[in-house]
């Protein structure tokens, strides 16, 4: 296939993903849509790496770290979300106001 299809699904799944990190008020959705933004720029690295040199194999290594990080990133923002949500009963991004003075 070619490398353009490749990065026109990226750029639609980052823009969704933006979106959902504009438009949502609820911090699960905000989360997911991080990690959308993540895939696509997986898809990205997978895609110029097979294109420009498919012997190597260093966009499959940084892959690879974009997901173990991805991977800490999550784990992280849902134990942050469930400790607010156990405090404040919602996950609303608008009511998180514990760091304002």
């Amino acid at each position: 296939m070619q490398l353009q299809y490749f990065l026109i699904l990226a750029a639609a799944l980052f823009c969704i993903g933006i979106y959902g990190l504009i438009n949502s008020r609820n911090a699960v959705r905000v989360l997911m849509s991080v990690e959308l933004m993540l895939n696509a720029v997986n898809l990205n690295l997978m895609a110029f790496s097979n294109y420009l040199d498919p012997q190597e194999v260093k966009g499959q290594v940084f892959t690879v770290f974009v997901i173990a990080i991805a991977a800490a990133e999550a784990a992280v923002g849902l134990a942050i979300v469930l400790a607010i949500y156990r405090n404040r009963d919602t996950v609303d991004m608008e009511q998180f106001n514990l760091l304002k003075w």
